[in-house]
């Protein structure tokens, strides 16, 4: 039996739940977010682990925004040399370094009037920070080897997948910029804190291959879908794309089943379970969202040692049925329906809306 999800229907020409797919609750007010910041001219910086979608949220804040028809530039300051980094972002003046043969505009005067995206902030060096935060602070570009400065009007999203807190402590990121650029913080969590999304993913992926030519029908077994539900993603949403289109490639025939996924995937293996964090709210713990937390891991561990079946995780955890259920709501935690719940009636309608 093959696993299929539905998608709603966008009723805007952009609607951002066509970008970011997922029902979780964490999605949901990622999706809410987005759209009330969007209209604003407000600094975003967005957090996540690698792969889990931040050019994407960036792009969509872009798209939603007065500056929508202005130029969107993303630029990854890991991936620039450090000695040129300050070149490329500030623009440069013929002769102010060597091989420097004409004047160039940087990119954030490219992003003129529009949005640009620093991937991997946290990658920029400590002293080309301080120019950068003379542009937020001032919005004055000064390219290097130039004797005056120049205006613009751009809008700064900024990203990272490591904790610009802890780099600002261990003196690697200056406080000021950090502050300066989190005006409105936006995190986003793995996939396998919202594991419900994974079968939304994977149909959203299917779809798009089959939209590519050449055009076939294709198709995932429900024992799949359920062994990729297990599985941890540590490269996230961009692991699960990456997956899909391998297992499409390798698939004979119109469905894709246990028998050509990864060894690591179908054994359900993955890296220790992290720690919880102990979060502070004017100094005291938020028990209530701890023990949220520790109830979701614990749900999503039984079910995948049960293969999703739900009656089965609720006999592992001594709990009863009804309480499950309650505990599977109150964590959004959402399982694809296993073969064992078909007879039990267990709908993906019911799973999924």
């Amino acid at each position: 039996m093959a696993f299929q999800a539905k998608f709603a229907e966008p009723e805007t020409p952009f609607a951002v739940e066509r970008v970011l797919i997922g029902a979780h609750p964490a999605i949901v007010k990622l999706r809410a977010l987005i759209e009330r910041v969007a209209p604003t001219e407000a600094t975003v910086l967005i957090t996540g682990e690698s792969g889990t979608g931040k050019e994407v949220v960036a792009h969509a804040i872009h798209t939603l925004s007065p500056r929508s028809h202005q130029p969107f530039v993303p630029v990854n300051c890991a991936a620039i040399p450090h000695d040129l980094l300050e070149s490329e972002m500030f623009g440069h003046e013929r002769g102010a370094f060597t091989g420097a043969a004409g004047s160039r505009l940087g990119l954030l005067t490219t992003a003129d009037r529009g949005t640009i995206f620093l991937d991997e902030i946290g990658a920029m060096p400590y002293g080309l920070q301080a120019k950068l935060l003379r542009v937020l602070e001032d919005g004055v570009v000064r390219p290097v080897g130039a004797d005056r400065a120049t205006r613009v009007n751009v809008r700064v999203i900024a990203a990272s997948n490591i904790d610009l807190a802890e780099a600002v402590a261990k003196g690697a990121f200056r406080e000021d910029l950090f502050y300066r650029l989190q005006v409105v913080p936006i995190v986003i969590v793995p996939v396998r804190d919202r594991r419900s999304d994974i079968p939304l993913l994977t149909e959203y992926f299917l779809e798009r291959i089959r939209d590519r030519p050449p055009r076939r029908e294709i198709a995932i077994s429900r024992e799949a879908m359920v062994a990729l539900w297990s599985y941890d993603w540590p490269g996230n949403v961009r692991e699960i794309e990456n997956m899909v289109e391998r297992l499409a490639i390798l698939c004979e025939d119109s469905i894709i089943d246990t028998s050509i996924l990864p060894e690591n995937l179908v054994a359900g293996t993955r890296p220790a379970t992290a720690p919880i964090a102990v979060k502070l709210i004017d100094g005291r713990v938020n028990l209530n969202d701890l023990v949220r937390e520790l109830e979701g891991r614990l749900i999503n561990d039984a079910l995948k040692q049960t293969g999703g079946n739900k009656q089965a995780a609720a006999r592992l955890l001594g709990l009863k049925r009804t309480t499950f259920s309650a505990k599977l709501r109150r964590c959004g935690v959402i399982v694809p329906a296993s073969l064992d719940d078909r007879e039990e009636g267990w709908t993906s309608k019911e799973l999924y809306g």
